[in-house]
């Protein structure tokens, strides 16, 4: 028999469990059933069309670099040890695939995703309109948002052949009961602040991406101690 391994594209499931998904009808208690949750994981999916900058923002977020170049993306993971209600938790960022060739795969990550990223590109109202569907289906698989961290980003806000306003996006973020952000990847302008927002938005836990640890705590306990005198 042959032995399948997982493969990263797909978050490390068993090729027959993406079979499955293919071939399920529309119930959420299938799609759910072939990803339990991890408690320690908090997941935030990146969504938008290919060119737009997600990776990018996603990179310079988590290794603080960027990329010129335009490379196309099927699906990336990228961790990072955050704090959640005063305790180590991983933030697992999930780097979606701009093609729409996808569809299961796109379910699937929302089905897991506990915050949504929706990314544009200011310089392309295409890119904001493909959004649209986007966000009807988070709405359609996740049902009641209110309590659902989502934050609109028009990325690439440092070029100057702009397609889409400032007021404009703001106006879809008010209709979608979301917060909105402008970001430029290549500049760093509000990369991690998007980040911060994000968890921010978060009110089941506090989340914070300042981890307080050890070091920090002496820290803490050098700077009381300044200041004070000792009697020889």
């Amino acid at each position: 028999m042959q032995k399948f391994e997982p493969h990263s594209y797909y978050g490390g499931i068993h090729p027959m469990s993406i079979h499955t998904i293919l071939l399920a009808p529309k119930d959420r208690s299938v799609r759910l059933r072939v990803m339990p949750e991890q408690s320690n994981d908090y997941r935030v999916v990146v969504f938008g069309a290919g060119g737009v900058g997600k990776s990018s923002l996603v990179l310079r977020f988590v290794r603080g670099t960027f990329r010129e170049s335009y490379i196309p993306t099927i699906e990336d993971t990228y961790r990072q040890v955050i704090s959640c209600n005063k305790q180590v938790c991983t933030l697992q960022i999930t780097d979606t695939t701009g093609s729409h060739q996808f569809p299961a795969m796109q379910r699937l990550s929302i089905s897991k995703g506990h915050a949504f990223i929706l990314v544009f590109s200011i310089t392309s109202r295409q890119s904001l309109e493909e959004l649209k569907p986007i966000f009807d289906e988070i709405v359609e698989i996740k049902g009641d948002i209110e309590n659902i961290p989502i934050m609109l980003v028009g990325n690439k806000c440092d070029e100057i052949n702009r397609e889409v306003t400032s007021e404009e996006s703001a106006q879809l973020a008010k209709k979608w009961n979301c917060a909105f952000l402008e970001t430029s990847a290549k500049t760093n302008y509000n990369v991690k602040e998007l980040f911060q927002e994000l968890l921010q938005l978060e009110k089941r836990r506090t989340m914070s991406l300042q981890l307080e640890t050890k070091k920090t705590r002496s820290q803490k306990r050098k700077e009381k101690l300044k200041g004070k005198c000792s009697l020889m």
